[in-house]
């Protein structure tokens, strides 16, 4: 252990000290920060530091007996490899494996109807999960108590500082509309819901809103932020040694004013003082924040214009924040940035795996952790290239069937001629983001891996070419996904697609494809999703097939109902491996999908690359047959 490196039963220790010291017998810590972003700059990383879970997604939990990680079916391998003796991995999604709120509500948690305090940072809950778990601990006799100062914070003696990163205008040539423009419409959505403050919250919401973009955290270009839309301005809050020259210019012409980002809290106090009314998104915003407002709204005068009676609205409207919509549908600019940057990506995409097979062919030494940054080095070769969209998924073996696995240096297993590998990669441009996942076996695959291959294959097949009324939600499409892998009795423990943004973050919402029912978004033109299925054996191998898709207008033969249909147009343009395929298993219909699709790829890819790319990228394109 390092100097300064402490281990997990200090931290533990050092964290139920400072519980007892303010009487609270149990602690939630989220991975999220404020914003609840699923990647968060390294000084928001509490549950990770007090963990040593590296998971972008779980939930700690931590009495003065027990200390317990939550975490989904994507991170079950991860987290029993990471996390010591004394933690309890808690399965989400298993049979028999309760929540959060239920645990600490059981007679195992040792808290119901003792007068417990379970403590929280109200700064990184939202208001919707707040109000969840205070009233469920309520209804077993526990207290939900906000902490002042994060409990984490104050034991995490070398926490990193805030990032300083600088933001950069996303100039109007890809973002397609103006500051102005998007003002303006989020103004009328403000005036049909009788609000006269909007407070955007979501990093890349805000982001998108304000045409910039930042680097507060790796692979992410938002900056921690806020926007507050009154009715004829606009305030952006953000550490203001960010703003450079050209974004204090940029978002004067919008009559946008820089703020301390310390100033949002207290300007939306002051906006209830005045009398009004501020629209909130319960799932995007802060139980700290709402209670800003509600206690600004309680000191408002009588004579107020927005006070509260029985006929006239309350101080604070709770809903859907209009933004993300909005975002997720993206303008021709938007778009057609984004078919740039796919193309750029096949190129890059197409180097990489030709140099990775030719240097297995010949046996040279390479590793997951060397695949990955060569993934990356050939991406940087692209105009306009940021960084990676995530850190590269490289496993190879039973490392593929981790769903979110990083290779570092000391983990990484060989890659080599009798190697299965999972590479789940993408990268930001000024254009555009990109996501993409290829399988590829380097030697001669099992008849088993085969028929696993085909069954993911099918199903992202299945996807691609549906036709779907218009106002289809996303869960309604995941079971296409899914049926081959299901009839004959496989599965994956993920959704089968996310929203993604444009020149943004890679996991966008709230547009979504998973058997999950709460989401209740129906796909439109211009949203964009991933198409992506998989199997996993956990300590066998991994299998994922991943491409990006646009939602477009489809042309069909009738329209009932005068409904309009809509279908799906692949972005990415990057060759399947046909090796791995199973052709006495497929129809005729879903080779002349991957025939048809090899072909596009070739046409729009080959003029970008040459030599001995570009004889991988033909011998990769090649047409197959039964």
């Amino acid at each position: 252990m390092t100097t300064g490196e402490r281990s997990n039963a200090s931290k533990l220790a050092a964290v139920r000290e400072a519980m007892a010291k303010r009487g609270v017998r149990a602690v939630v810590v989220p991975s999220q920060d404020p914003h609840f972003r699923r990647y968060v700059a390294a000084c928001f990383e509490r549950r990770r530091w007090l963990s040593d879970f590296t998971g972008s997604a779980g939930t700690v939990v931590v009495t003065d007996a027990a200390a317990l990680l939550w975490t989904d079916g994507r991170y079950f391998v991860q987290a029993e490899d990471e996390l010591s003796e004394d933690w309890t991995l808690m399965r989400s999604g298993v049979k028999d494996v309760p929540d959060v709120k239920k645990w600490l509500c059981a007679e195992e948690a040792g808290l119901a109807f003792t007068g417990a305090k379970v403590g929280i940072d109200p700064n990184v809950h939202s208001v919707s999960e707040a109000r969840g778990l205070r009233e469920a601990l309520s209804a077993c006799g526990i207290e939900l108590m906000s902490v002042e100062e994060n409990l984490v914070d104050l034991v995490w003696s070398d926490r990193p500082p805030f990032p300083k990163t600088p933001l950069r205008v996303h100039p109007m040539e890809y973002a397609g509309k103006s500051v102005a423009e998007k003002l303006e419409n989020l103004r009328e959505k403000m005036k049909e819901n009788d609000a006269q403050k909007l407070v955007v919250s979501s990093l890349d919401d805000v982001m998108w809103l304000c045409n910039v973009r930042g680097g507060d955290a790796p692979c992410n270009p938002v900056t921690l932020s806020y926007v507050l839309v009154g009715e004829n301005d606009a305030s952006f809050y953000v550490d203001t040694d960010k703003a450079t020259p050209e974004v204090v210019a940029h978002l004067a012409e919008a009559n946008v004013t820089i703020k301390p980002y310390e100033d949002m809290a207290k300007d939306v106090y002051a906006a209830a003082q005045r009398g009004e009314r501020l629209w909130m998104d319960v799932d995007k915003v802060s139980i700290a924040m709402l209670e800003q407002a509600e206690a600004g709204a309680a000191e408002a005068p009588k004579d107020a214009k927005k006070v509260k009676t029985e006929s006239a609205p309350s101080a604070i409207k709770e809903g859907t924040c209009p933004v993300p919509i909005a975002k997720a549908v993206k303008n021709e600019a938007e778009m057609a940035g984004m078919v740039e940057a796919h193309l750029m990506d096949g190129a890059a995409m197409a180097e990489f795996w030709c140099a990775i097979e030719r240097d297995v062919a010949e046996g040279r030494a390479i590793d997951e952790y060397e695949a990955g940054e060569r993934v990356l080095a050939c991406r940087a070769k692209q105009n306009g290239f940021f960084e990676e969209s995530f850190p590269t998924i490289a496993g190879e073996g039973p490392h593929g069937a981790v769903v979110h696995y990083r290779a570092s240096k000391k983990s990484a297993r060989a890659i080599g001629k009798d190697s299965l590998l999972l590479c789940d990669s993408g990268g930001q441009y000024a254009c555009g983001t990109t996501d993409v996942t290829r399988t590829v076996h380097f030697g001669t695959p099992t008849a088993h891996q085969k028929e696993c291959y085909t069954r993911v294959l099918q199903g992202h097949i299945a996807l691609d070419q549906m036709v779907f009324p218009v106002g289809t939600k996303g869960f309604v499409l995941d079971a296409f996904a899914r049926s081959h892998l299901w009839a004959n009795g496989l599965d994956y423990r993920h959704g089968t697609g996310h929203g993604v943004g444009a020149a943004l973050n890679v996991h966008e919402g709230p547009q979504g494809i998973s058997p999950r029912f709460g989401n209740m978004t129906p796909l439109m033109p211009g949203m964009i999703l991933s198409n992506e299925p998989g199997y996993y054996e956990d300590g066998a191998f991994g299998i994922r097939i991943e491409t990006l898709l646009q939602v477009k207008e489809a042309k069909t033969a009738h329209n009932f109902g005068d409904t309009g249909f809509l279908c799906f147009d692949v972005l990415t343009l990057i060759p399947i491996q046909t090796k791995l395929m199973d052709l006495s298993i497929m129809s005729e219909k879903e080779i002349a999908w991957v025939n048809a699709y090899h072909e596009k790829v070739w046409q729009q890819i080959s003029p970008r690359v040459s030599g001995e790319t570009k004889t991988w990228l033909e011998r990769a394109c090649a047409k197959i047959s039964k």
